[in-house]
């Protein structure tokens, strides 16, 4: 059975920039996996003269690939594909209704691309699939606009601001013989969920960063057509979120604490920075600037600028004071638990610290 790759959402602004990286790697794992078709829900490009400024490279790409490229507009690039375009020799635009369809080694793959509509105009453009998808054929459906399910916050939309995009429910789909549902424009993650009829319904998440709401490593969706989706990752550029919890009674420099995250940090990601908690310098041998000097010249650049990190306090002259000492020697002596003598002198220290201030 066919194979398909789908992704979503690169907002395209300009060549050879770590958005266009990504694409490019997309079409080469295409290659690599011997895809019949790669599937692009909507926003390709970020504007429509970002389409027509990259349309001759676009071209190139997207050509001698040995798998079909299906494409749909969203609401990012819904004016980028007027009519006689052409944006390469395997690509085909699955534009307004009505509805167009692909037929690939006996599935059927439509179209639905970004309209202004909502409600029940929506639903009823939904349920005339059911003149389109026919029982005898395996049918998958590319659509670009917002899962209602699946809503939580607007930062899963990324870019996309308080406007409402096209927004269906998963029950809009019933009673449609659907196996896949392949969408677009919920940029922060891959998520899959179950249609009514047992099909299933995919974002794949963008797949590179393009906010900071995008964060972790980002994947695309390959599979084969009776098949589970699947989430394959990408060795695109993203955003990681590091936040280190200095503890100032562990014995390990904090310096080594936030270079062990650095060492585990993907190649292609820029760290989203937090180093919060307390330090002791009179046990590490280090003051607050001399820890920033050295975590700064440990991470090279490989976080955030514009996210201030170092939110961590020395509070040496508490942890050397007599009072806590004495305190700690009280908590080790009742022979209390690891974990509730952490949490005993935790509370010590803010006390000390009030008391300070």
């Amino acid at each position: 059975m066919v194979k398909i790759l789908h992704t979503a959402d690169l907002h395209l602004r300009e060549y050879g920039d770590e958005r266009w990286e990504a694409l490019c790697e997309l079409i080469q794992i295409g290659k690599q996996n011997e895809v019949g078709a790669f599937a692009i829900c909507g926003d390709l490009f970020d504007k429509d003269i970002d389409a027509e400024n990259l349309r001759p490279r676009i071209r190139e790409l997207f050509s001698n690939t040995d798998f079909k490229i299906l494409i749909i507009p969203g609401n990012h690039d819904k004016d980028s594909y007027q009519s006689g375009m052409y944006f390469g020799e395997d690509v085909s635009v699955l534009g307004t209704p009505p509805f167009q369809a692909i037929e690939l080694e006996g599935v059927q793959i439509v179209g639905m691309p970004f309209e202004p509509i909502q409600g029940g105009e929506l639903l009823r453009r939904i349920q005339a699939l059911k003149e389109v998808f026919t029982p005898h054929k395996r049918n998958i459906l590319l659509c670009h606009g917002e899962l209602l399910d699946a809503f939580f916050s607007r930062n899963d939309f990324g870019l996309e601001g308080e406007g409402r995009y096209m927004p269906f429910k998963l029950s809009y789909f019933e009673g449609l013989n659907v196996d896949y549902v392949l969408g677009g424009h919920f940029h922060s993650k891959f998520d899959i969920w179950r249609l009514g009829n047992g099909g299933y319904f995919v974002y794949p998440g963008s797949p590179v960063s393009i906010t900071r709401a995008e964060t972790g490593q980002r994947k695309a969706n390959l599979f084969e057509v009776g098949a589970p989706p699947g989430a394959f990752p990408l060795d695109t550029f993203h955003f990681e979120e590091i936040t280190v919890a200095l503890d100032p009674l562990r014995e390990e420099s904090p310096v080594e604490a936030v270079r062990g995250h650095f060492e585990r940090l993907h190649p292609k990601a820029t760290a989203i920075l937090t180093i919060k908690g307390y330090i002791n310098s009179e046990q590490t041998g280090m003051t607050e600037s001399e820890i920033v000097t050295r975590i700064n010249e440990m991470a090279g650049g490989r976080y955030v600028e514009d996210h201030y990190p170092f939110r961590f306090r020395d509070i040496s002259r508490i942890l050397e004071n007599d009072l806590f000492i004495g305190f700690t020697a009280k908590v080790r002596e009742s022979g209390c638990s690891e974990e509730e003598m952490k949490r005993l002198q935790d509370i010590a220290i803010r006390a000390m610290m009030q008391a300070d201030s």
